[in-house]
């Protein structure tokens, strides 16, 4: 795993987080900034498959 991957899930991970508190104490502020940090999260994660991917080509 290369460091992209970790950032990117440790990020999709926060994301959910702050997603979930969101929805659960009825800020939709909050459920938001989750949901674009996930997306985020996820972006990066990708980047470093394909970074792997490449690699090992």
């Amino acid at each position: 795993m290369n460091e992209d991957q970790v950032k990117g899930r440790i990020e999709e991970a926060k994301g959910k987080v702050k997603e979930v508190t969101g929805k659960i104490i009825g800020d939709k502020d909050l459920e938001e900034k989750g949901k674009a940090q996930k997306n985020v999260g996820d972006l990066q994660a990708d980047y470093g498959d394909l970074k792997e991917d490449i690699k090992k080509s």
